[in-house]
This record gives structure tokens, sequence and C-alpha cells, in this order.
């Protein structure tokens, strides 16, 4: 098999690291940019390259690019810290959700300020009692005439406290399964009884943010896709969550600042470069094969669980590496060491993970109860 990228997308990945690098210089580099790395104006950037939606069909504005093309740009970024977090989420799954999901109206109003880096949108999805069980989510979208009440509360709602739009994952109707009554509804973060709230981590970031909806008022037509049936939609876009390229380098930059420090004529130091080398080449073709659709559904679960523990993985070499020195001089590096047990919580835990692995894609039965 040959592996190699070719002219045109070692062009691109040429082009990409280039205004990767630029975009650090001028706004700065974080760990983990795709969600800490916020920065508008570098979202126009990206869009005026045409690096927003650039696997969106075009008649809906996108660039009808392969998928493998916004992989190898978004490894430049998410690899040197770029700030691509404005639009990000936008790019990654929401614009994707409309073109399958939303109506002709939905896609006119939202999409051109997606592709534009404009407007940025947060998703409502986990709860307190309610994280990786979606399916026990309790906020709820109360028909009242031509507009939905909304009551309830999310947390974990990255980037709530900028965003212009919510996404919101609720419940329509308490009847049924659990699965059953989730709809997915669009929220305006300006629609009055919103109350935001951020959430500090151990590393000082603020990305994270509880959200808290009382009787907050929004159009019927707000609703996208089916009421109360928007279960697998919501699972769709997980599936564009959890096998992105952003599972696999969020950290890169830490690995390549261990690299230059660390001593290569050890061989147990070798030897862990190696095994790191060969992960990221693993996780390479699993987002890969992700992005062409040779995955099985559901198989989202496997490249997100080994890319995650890829991370920490990373992570922890990087540490050993740099020791106190990283500690003491580079706060950056500090940080990072500290977020790492957050790659595999965030988008579903490993266990969880693990769990749908067997269950949907190997089809595995479920442990019987005991008592």
């Amino acid at each position: 098999m040959d592996f190699d990228l070719g002219d045109e997308l070692t062009t691109l990945r040429r082009r990409a690291r280039e205004v990767a690098r630029a975009g650090v210089a001028e706004h700065g580099a974080s760990h983990d940019s795709w969600i800490n790395g916020y920065s508008k104006e570098f979202s126009r950037t990206l869009a005026a390259e045409g690096w927003i939606g650039m696997t969106w069909p075009t008649e809906h504005g996108g660039g009808g690019r392969p998928p493998i093309e916004r992989i190898v740009m978004a490894e430049e970024m998410i690899s040197v810290g770029a700030p691509v977090a404005a639009s990000w989420f936008a790019d990654r799954q929401l614009g994707p959700t409309f073109i399958a999901y939303g109506t002709p109206e939905q896609r006119e109003r939202f999409l051109p300020g997606m592709l534009s880096g404009e407007i940025t949108w947060c998703i409502g999805m986990s709860e307190p009692e309610a994280g990786s069980d979606l399916a026990s989510l309790a906020t709820f979208a109360a028909r009242d005439g031509d507009h939905w009440v909304i009551s309830g509360q999310k947390i974990w709602t990255s980037f709530a406290e900028v965003a212009d739009y919510c996404y919101l994952i609720c419940r329509t109707t308490r009847e049924g399964s659990p699965h059953r009554g989730i709809s997915e509804i669009v929220v305006p973060m300006d629609t009055p009884g919103i109350e935001v709230r951020p959430v500090v981590d151990m590393t000082s970031n603020a990305h994270f943010c509880e959200v808290f909806f009382t009787d907050v008022r929004v159009p019927i037509d707000n609703l996208v896709g089916v009421e109360g049936d928007a279960f697998g939609q919501t699972m769709r876009q997980l599936e564009h969550e959890r096998g992105g390229i952003d599972r696999l380098v969020s950290n890169r930059a830490l690995y390549e600042r261990a690299l230059e420090v660390c001593d290569r004529d050890d061989p147990l130091v070798r030897q862990a470069i190696a095994r790191l080398e060969a992960g990221y080449r693993l996780g390479r073709l699993l987002v890969y094969r992700e992005a062409l659709g040779q995955a099985p559904l559901g198989f989202s679960a496997a490249t997100k669980c080994f890319c995650t523990e890829h991370e920490q993985r990373v992570a922890n070499f990087a540490a050993g590496v740099l020791g106190a020195r990283a500690i003491a001089a580079e706060g950056s590096a500090a940080r990072a060491f500290a977020y790492s047990p957050a790659y595999t919580i965030m988008g579903g835990t490993s266990t969880v993970m693990r769990n749908i692995l067997g269950e949907r894609v190997l089809g595995l039965p479920r442990e019987p109860k005991v008592g």
C-alpha cells in the first residue's frame, strides 16, 4: 500500500502549516487548540482559505472537497496549537447536521455564518445527571403555541459564554423509552432566561460552562429534524466528534517539545519514541478510515478510545522528559500535563467507548445483571 499523500495533499499540508504558524505567531498557541484556542479573527482567516466547510457539498456553500483534505489541514492546525476553536464545532459537526437534517430555511439562515467564521456555536448536550448516558437527559422543551418553552440545565458546554447559538439536545416528551422523545433545537444565546456560568478547571481553562434555561422561548421553526426522534441524529453528530484528527494530535506540540530535549542515546527513550510514533501512525490510519467511510457504523468509538489514550501516553512521556523544568519555567507544558486526564473523558469516557464498540460494532451480549 502507498501511504504517500501525493503532490496535491503535500502542497495543502505546506500551505496549512504556513497559515497555522502565522496564526500562532499572531494569536498565540494553545494546547488542545480545537477547544482552547478561541479566535474569531483566525476563523475568518480559515474561511478566506476555504478551510471551513471544506467537505460540505458545493450546493450548500461548501468546498465539496475529499475528507482527507480536511484531515491534512486540521492536523497541521492543531499540531502547532493554532486557534481554530471559534469555528471548530460548526465545521466539524453542526454544518453537516444542518445539511443532513435541517430545512432549506435553516440552511439558508445558519450555514453562511458558519462558513464565514463569523458565528460561534456551542452544543448543549451533557447534564449533571446525564453525561455519557445521553438518553437520561432531562432538559425539557414544552410546546406553547408557536414556541418551545425550555427549562433545564446543561454542563460542560464549551464556549457557551461566547457563543451566538446553542445547538440544544433536549426532551420534548417524557413518554416512551428513554431514547424516544429527544429533539434538537437551535437556541440563540441572547434569548431571555439563559444564564451562563463559566467553569474554570485546574489548568485555568474556562471554555467549559454551566448553562441554565428558565422558561426560554424559541420559535417552533428552530426544531432541527424530527421532533422526539433525534437520538439517531445526535449519535451521527457524535460520529463526527469522536473520530476526528483532533482526538489524536491535540498535544502534538508538547511531544515535539519533548523530542527537542530528550536523550535519544538512551535506549529506553528511543523505545518510548518508537511506540509513540507507531501510535501516531495507527491513529492517523484510524482517522483516515473514518473520513473515507471505510469504518463500520459506531467504530468512531474505537478511534476515539485509541487516539485519546495515545494522547495520554504522549503527555506521560513529555512529563517524564521535561520533568520539573516544565513546571518551573513552562506554564503551558504544565497545564498540558494537568489537562491530559480529560482526553479520555470528553466526548464519552473510554469505558463507554468500549461498551459501544462491544455492543454495537461487535454485537457482544451485555453482561447479565446480578441480583
